[in-house]
């Protein structure tokens, strides 16, 4: 299950749990308790040793409002009484953390997670104790779930607050940090294109075809020259087809689909990048045998449980009509 975060505005994928935070030597110290009822540990980490915080007055931080309109990045997760786990921000936001913009607590929000996270400031690791009818109520806007409310009245929330940044600055570093992963991606991308070239030109030669290369990288063997014209982009052309691996396992073919060939516009990214390539240089009529890189079928995230990561496929298809 997923918590309506966006209720937040986070303006990063979530992120959750700090390792560590729930290692703390000894019986833990009690909690203590704001005016609203929420209940908070927060600690501090001072040379190797995680060092519980002083109490805060009843009514919060005095110097919160300092923070107020910033973005805070941190590490959260969720606990319901019973300690099962609602969310966990780093397994599911790939070690990345949340940002969350800091606005003024209002009455209304009072004993909800934003005032919890208000307490916190760059550095310090809190476990909060929540009333779940009051966070639900307040913070997620939307009634507990019995499986959440079975588990007791309480609910708890781990957090590890990294940094706090203007909204320039943390525009600034999202920025950064998507331009970084678009260059690791691509970097990636044309490792993996190396790859599965040298895998399609061993499956040539040992299976002894001679393939042609369209400009964009998808191999391809006529086994059947057609007598009709190429189809244009935005034609719509009709495929018989049978997709297999490269170890022979067939996944989806037009047999099984009552032998009724499939159609789409040419060139209009209705289907895999390689077959908008590779059906584009066949004649109306012809056979062929496509090998497709994963780079122009499925990528890294495969298709399924029938078509792994960076998988190179092929298709044997037929274009049997153009219109």
């Amino acid at each position: 299950m997923q918590l309506p975060l966006s209720r937040w505005r986070l303006l990063a994928p979530a992120v959750l749990l700090v390792a560590g935070l729930m290692s703390f030597q000894g019986e833990p110290a009690p909690f203590n308790k704001l005016r609203s009822g929420l209940e908070y540990r927060i600690y501090r980490r001072e040379n190797g040793r995680y060092v519980l915080r002083p109490a805060l007055p009843a009514t919060g931080d005095p110097a919160y409002a300092a923070r107020v309109g910033r973005i805070m990045s941190l590490h959260l997760e969720f606990r319901t009484a019973t300690d099962s786990v609602l969310m966990h921000s780093r397994r599911q936001g790939g070690g990345k953390p949340v940002r969350v913009p800091l606005d003024t607590i209002r009455r209304g929000q009072a004993g909800g997670v934003e005032e919890a996270l208000s307490l916190l400031q760059p550095g310090d690791s809190g476990v909060f104790r929540l009333n779940v009818d009051t966070v639900f109520a307040k913070s997620f806007r939307q009634p507990v779930p019995p499986f959440v409310r079975r588990a007791g009245s309480t609910l708890t929330v781990l957090a590890k607050a990294e940094k706090v940044q203007t909204e320039a600055e943390a525009m600034q570093e999202m920025q950064q940090q998507m331009q970084l992963a678009q260059e690791q991606a691509k970097k990636q991308a044309a490792q993996q294109k190396l790859k599965d070239d040298a895998r399609i030109l061993a499956y040539l030669k040992q299976n002894k075809l001679k393939a042609l290369k369209t400009p964009g990288g998808v191999y391809y063997v006529v086994t059947k020259a057609g007598t009709g014209l190429k189809p244009k982009k935005g034609q719509t052309v009709s495929v018989l087809y049978k997709g297999l691996l490269l170890n022979g396992k067939v996944f989806d073919s037009s047999e099984r689909n009552g032998n009724k060939p499939i159609e789409f516009p040419l060139g209009t990214g209705q289907v895999i990048p390689g077959w908008d390539q590779g059906i584009a240089v066949l004649n109306k009529g012809s056979k062929a045998i496509l090998l497709i890189p994963s780079g122009l079928a499925y990528g890294p995230r495969g298709a399924g449980s029938d078509i792994p990561p960076n998988a190179v496929l092929r298709f044997n298809v037929e274009l049997v009509g153009v219109k």
